[in-house]
């Protein structure tokens, strides 16, 4: 397990002052990119291998927003690990240990070079710290589009700053730019991603809106292929 710690200071708060949605999912991602360093084997064995992890899918359950100021603990431990995929739950506790969000996530194991899938060894998964998994409820990773028509947005253009040291669309921008989508009042409960393929820079979204009782679905397409759809529900 690895643990970081935070505080929600202006630049994590939204106009309310309360802990923005972006906001958190930026604290979650800096807490599993930085969980490797909690696994010495394993970070060697992809240096060894030429290895390294990408965002198939996330799901995260909002229990309470934290407001501005307080102290949070976010922890990322990885539950399961087989052949080509790895499983792990991140959780955003309060000052009282009490949780504020609930989150589980679906990677894979990629070549660097290639871009493909990689399998992990058994004998390297053997060397990790055994996890439990967080009880939540569990939904699927794909994300079933609606079969309605959507609404057609104007296109967004991919900029140098929405591009990690992966060279590809960071995963929070997907839900940054998709959340700006979202009608005004909506009030987000629950959000799950699924990552299909890599957008980069010089690339272009075109936003496909389903707006539905409850429950908006955005597909964040590139010449007409879907990079992301995220799905929220909520009031």
């Amino acid at each position: 397990m690895y643990t970081l710690h935070f505080k929600v200071t202006p630049t994590y708060c939204d106009t309310r002052k309360l802990l923005s949605f972006n906001g958190m999912l930026q604290m979650m991602q800096d807490t599993d990119e930085l969980w490797l360093t909690s696994e010495p084997s394993i970070i060697r064995y992809f240096e060894e291998n030429d290895m390294t992890q990408v965002l198939v899918s996330r799901q995260v359950d909002v229990i309470r927003v934290p407001e501005y100021g307080e102290n949070l603990t976010v922890t990322s431990r990885v539950y399961e690990m087989k052949g080509v995929t790895g499983f792990r739950n991140t959780v955003i506790y309060d000052e009282r240990g009490d949780t504020c969000y609930v989150s589980w996530s679906q990677g894979a194991f990629v070549d660097r070079k290639s871009g493909r899938l990689k399998r992990v060894s058994p004998e390297a998964i053997a060397t990790m710290t055994g996890e439990t998994r967080e009880e939540m409820d569990y939904l699927d990773r794909r994300i079933d589009i609606p079969e309605v028509e959507p609404s057609i947005l104007p296109p967004i253009e991919i900029r140098r700053h929405d591009i990690d040291y992966n060279l590809h669309v960071n995963n929070t921008v997907y839900i940054r730019l998709a959340l700006e989508l979202l009608p005004p009042t909506f009030e987000v409960e629950r959000m799950r991603v699924e990552h299909k393929v890599p957008a980069h820079f010089g690339d272009v979204f075109e936003p496909r809106v389903y707006d539905l009782s409850g429950r908006v679905v955005v597909v964040l397409s590139v010449n007409d292929t879907p990079a992301a759809v995220i799905e929220f529900t909520g009031n």
